[in-house]
């Protein structure tokens, strides 16, 4: 009864949601896509030219978004899970941290690239505490990985959760990048705990 009542208000405050509607309006597959949107105009994080590779997981609104801002793109999308293909973008399906999906993704691009964004979040247990450590470990994951496959001037967009670890991810980000800012986009719902860290420039 209690996972009934909390389906019907998620789907009520997803019917009042003025960013789902503004998604479905212009034909993007999530609301996730306006954060990804207001950090770049803060930013300034897509290049045209830019290789980038998305550790989104599906339905793929930052990769539409990326495909559609940077002209010129090398774009790969990796994830456990298989999404409908945008435009040319290569997916591939895997676990990043695995070496035989590293090595892939050098395969692909034969360079380091420009930009390494992130979505990743746990499946959510209802524990705040446990679901905030999760996804934290998952941005120090793709963090690690950003530092070897980045370019010196390369750029870092994962989202992080406020809690025990948030802290601990700053601190360490802060060791591999010269430049780190956090921000919580206008379009993150207000009663999410949700941040983004932004870093730029490795040292």
């Amino acid at each position: 009864m209690k996972k009934n009542k909390i389906s019907k208000n998620w789907i009520n405050k997803q019917r009042r949601d003025i960013y789902v509607r503004k998604s479905k309006i212009e034909g993007y597959r999530s609301r996730a896509v306006y954060k990804l949107e207001e950090i770049d105009n803060k930013f300034n994080i897509f290049k045209n030219g830019s290789s980038l590779i998305d550790l989104v997981p599906p339905p793929g609104s930052w990769s539409q978004l990326a495909n559609k801002k940077i002209k010129n793109n090398k774009i790969l999308s990796i994830d456990l899970k298989e999404m409908v293909k945008i435009g040319s973008i290569k997916q591939i399906v895997g676990d990043f941290t695995e070496e035989k999906i590293k090595k892939q993704i050098k395969d692909y691009f034969g360079q380091k690239v420009d930009i390494v964004l992130s979505d990743m979040a746990v499946n959510t247990t209802g524990n705040k505490d446990i679901d905030s450590f999760v996804t934290c470990e998952l941005a120090m994951d793709a963090m690690n990985f950003s530092k070897k496959i980045l370019k010196n001037n390369g750029k870092f967009v994962s989202k992080i959760f406020m809690g025990s670890t948030f802290k601990e991810v700053i601190f360490e980000s802060k060791k591999l990048f010269k430049s780190v800012n956090i921000y919580k986009p206008p379009s993150s719902r207000k009663d999410s705990k949700e941040n983004f860290i932004i870093c730029q420039n490795l040292r």
